[in-house]
């Protein structure tokens, strides 16, 4: 079914072709994202605030058919109208694979960008990864169309170039635009209150955030809901701290409890909470990337580090390259939190903030609007 939609897709795009390029429009591609709060979103904005460009938006939202008619409707749009918009497009940025991608017939002035929807380099990703052999195919078919790749610092430069399929003169080290937000004004105060307006049992307590990835199936999913001892944690450290749990949208909710946890799954932005959290604990998730580039105090819980490895490996050894300690039981993860300030001033975070972010200083945004748009 998706193979036809994809050649329904590329085959309306590609009669769209007739029509000449727009060198003011600009087309965000969200495969990844639908609320276009990444680099994405930021790349978005920037432009939106220069004035001068007719910005289209195409996410994955315009193909929820939750909405009943209204859905579907949205959904021909996407296939109709939206193809048309980006076929005409002269520029385009996105933020994950699109699978029609290799299919589109492009003009060849067209400059298409692929930001990404994470920074610097953590568990493999792209080509580094297995695929089936039509994925792949399909993988490196729109690889072949993307003008630059942007990444967030010089020295993982190398690696995006082979994950993207692409030489290096096309990977341009322009700092990651997400980044940005953690310089200017955070409005951390304004957060919190929203924060506290939706969950006002956490206020006065410190929070920590915990942040895992998802697992390949509903069974590993299950063992990861079931390694949180909400009882131990009130036990031991309920006084003073929340526990926050913002699970990623594929992980497989099974009939684990979490009662006694906060759950803020449905908080839009975790960019948001790792502002406002005292501490992150996170996996295997780029999540801790925002929180390292902020110095805020991370630590990993890894339990089914072993497993994990050998479905999806790292670009480096696991336990010597992330930044704060390694727990394997929630014993242990309970004893990081209790002694939280022995996460500060930790030299291995700042080793891996200057590899991943190289010196980040708020403008990367402007940077890759200056550079890519003419």
């Amino acid at each position: 079914m998706k193979r036809l939609f994809y050649i329904l897709y590329a085959a309306f795009f590609n009669i769209c072709r007739i029509f000449p390029l727009k060198e003011n429009r600009i087309t965000f591609l969200s495969p990844h994202r639908e609320n276009f709060t990444d680099s994405l979103g930021m790349v978005l904005r920037e432009a939106e605030k220069r004035g001068r460009f007719d910005i289209v938006k195409v996410s994955s939202a315009d193909l929820d058919l939750k909405g009943g008619i209204k859905g579907i409707f949205r959904a021909i749009e996407f296939f109709t109208v939206k193809a048309y918009l980006l076929a005409t497009s002269k520029y385009v940025f996105l933020n994950d694979n699109f699978m029609p991608m290799g299919n589109l017939k492009f003009s060849k002035d067209a400059v298409i960008t692929q930001l990404w929807h994470a920074e610097g380099v953590f568990k493999k990703f792209g080509l580094h990864i297995p695929q089936p052999e039509d994925v792949r195919k399909r993988e490196l078919a729109g690889a072949s169309k993307l003008t630059f790749v942007v990444c967030s610092s010089e020295s993982v430069k190398p690696i995006y170039a082979e994950a993207f399929g692409v030489d290096e003169s096309k990977v341009l080290p322009l700092g990651a635009p997400r980044a940005d937000r953690f310089f200017i004004d955070r409005k951390e105060e304004e957060i919190k209150e929203r924060f506290w307006h939706k969950y006002p049992e956490c206020k006065g307590k410190k929070l920590v955030l915990y942040a895992p990835t998802f697992r390949d199936n509903a069974e590993d999913d299950k063992v990861l809901l079931e390694s949180i001892d909400m009882k131990k944690f009130a036990e031991k450290l309920g006084d003073e701290f929340d526990f926050l749990i913002r699970l990623h949208p594929q992980i497989h909710r099974c009939n684990a409890s979490l009662q006694g946890a906060v759950d803020v799954t449905d908080w839009e932005d975790v960019g948001e909470l790792t502002l406002i959290c005292d501490c992150m604990i996170t996996d295997y998730s780029s999540v801790c990337m925002d929180a390292a580039l902020i110095g805020k105090p991370l630590a990993f819980y890894a339990f089914d580090l072993d497993k994990y490895a050998s479905d999806r490996s790292f670009y480096f050894d696991y336990e010597s390259y992330v930044p704060g300690p390694v727990a394997k039981s929630f014993d242990e993860l309970l004893q990081i939190i209790e002694n939280l300030d022995s996460l500060n001033g930790n030299e291995k975070l700042e080793a891996f903030r200057k590899f991943n972010f190289g010196s980040p200083d708020g403008n990367a945004t402007k940077r890759v609007v200056d550079t890519i748009i003419k």
